[in-house]
């Protein structure tokens, strides 16, 4: 089931979602703590009538988006990165781009607004959460 950018929310699942890129920023090169390799990451604005989000990608699939056309995201996921929400393809996830006209509502961005990370562990005392 298709969802919209308005409705997403960090942690969720299995996203599939319509959308137009709205600007691709340059490509930035990142090494991993966990295994010192060398990564390309590229954040890009999409976006669909209600919302827009920065989705990140990596390596190979950076040259899967061009801005200003349209694609479908199958299998996507959600993150945030430093308290702000991000869409992510992952390891699972297709883009494909598609022949249809999204108009983009840019006043509601989901990136710049704070949210707090659903995974986050809460302090815990004598088995009690606070």
């Amino acid at each position: 089931m298709q969802t919209d950018i308005a409705s997403l929310r960090p942690g969720a699942r299995q996203i599939d979602l319509a959308f137009k890129v709205v600007e691709k920023q340059p490509v930035r090169e990142v090494t991993s703590k966990m295994d010192g390799s060398t990564h390309k990451v590229c954040d890009v604005v999409v976006g669909d009538s209600t919302g827009t989000v920065v989705l990140t990608l990596w390596d190979d699939k950076i040259n899967l988006v061009e801005e200003g056309k349209t694609y479908e995201l199958k299998n996507g996921y959600t993150s945030t990165f430093q308290n702000h929400l991000r869409l992510n393809t992952g390891r699972y996830g297709e883009i494909t781009q598609v022949d249809r006209d999204i108009t983009v509502n840019t006043d509601n961005d989901m990136s710049a607004k704070e949210h707090e990370n659903p995974y986050r562990r809460r302090a815990s005392y004598g088995g009690r959460r606070y």
